[in-house]
């Protein structure tokens, strides 16, 4: 029967067209991807039944094994499927561990609600706050009330495309806002310039803090703010937040970038209502704000 199976698997590939999967646009790849299990199930199945048996494995096109065994790429919906899957069992054995009652909050979102309630967003009923770091997380308030989706946490700042058919992001799409705005995407430009590696944080600090380097690395700095403030400018049009606090890496490069970016906002153009442009100010509460926030609900 195995020999069988093999047999009929490489007839029925044999016949199916090609795609090169890295030329699909990021927006379709996974409905691209799906449809061709889907055509190759069916002409599976109807093999089967021209030569009169069934084998199970062919009949799941919602399971990991039936992409792997028909040489196709796994769906970046299945992969997150399968990450919601695990973490529910991580979590479920986490809780008879320890026996009380657990609950998973995005970090982005638990540093939004300390900064609201005790930090640099508390005197804001309209605000957008984002951590950027090694990508770009955040949150928004409307009318002093946190925006919450029902069905998933929601407002994926960092994945807001900016760039079509641009830099691959780990999520399977092109563009992502934190390939070019996140401190990570910053350092590695920077790292580039100098042609040096592995620099933490403080050393290209440090490296900028020098007149001459930074005149070197103008371009570098002008590249990200004209980044930055192209998602920021987005998330302002469409929210008009009162504004804008900026969390994560990017507090400690604030003398550095924070001018900059919001001259950068007050151009001509650059938004829809140029005459209320948010403020541009950075988190108060730093790297403890996602564990006050993720308590604060409990904290009567």
């Amino acid at each position: 029967m195995e020999n069988e199976n093999q047999k009929l698997k490489e007839e029925i590939l044999d016949k199916v067209e090609d795609i090169d999967y890295n030329k699909v646009s990021p927006f379709t790849r996974d409905t691209t991807i799906q449809r061709k299990a889907s055509e190759i199930q069916k002409k599976i199945k109807a093999e089967q039944q021209t030569r009169n048996y069934t084998d199970d494995r062919f009949e799941r096109v919602s399971d990991r094994r039936f992409y792997e065994e028909n040489h196709l790429p796994i769906p970046d919906s299945l992969k997150k499927a399968e990450e919601r899957v695990q973490q529910k069992k991580e979590l479920e054995a986490l809780k008879k561990k320890i026996n009380i009652p657990i609950k998973i909050k995005n970090d982005a979102k638990c540093a939004a609600i300390a900064e609201k309630e005790y930090g640099s967003l508390k005197k804001y009923d309209d605000a957008v706050f984002l951590t950027v770091g090694t990508g770009i997380g955040g949150a928004v308030y409307v009318g002093g009330k946190l925006l919450k989706p029902k069905k998933y946490e929601g407002f994926e700042i960092g994945h807001m495309v900016i760039e079509k058919d641009g830099i691959k992001c780990n999520c399977g799409r092109n563009g992502c806002f934190e390939k070019y705005a996140s401190m990570k995407a910053f350092k590695e430009a920077v790292q580039r310039k100098f042609e040096v590696e592995n620099l933490t944080g403080r050393e290209i600090r440090d490296l900028l803090n020098d007149a001459e380097n930074r005149e070197k690395a103008q371009d570098v700095i002008d590249e990200y703010i004209e980044n930055l403030s192209t998602g920021l400018a987005n998330l302002i049009n469409i929210f008009e937040p009162e504004v804008i606090s900026i969390g994560g890496g990017f507090i400690h490069f604030k003398e550095l970038l924070l001018d900059k970016l919001s001259q950068k906002l007050h151009e001509k153009n650059m938004l829809f209502n140029n005459q209320a442009v948010p403020k541009i100010i950075t988190a108060k509460l730093k790297n403890d704000a996602g564990i006050i926030g993720s308590v604060i609900e409990y904290k009567d």
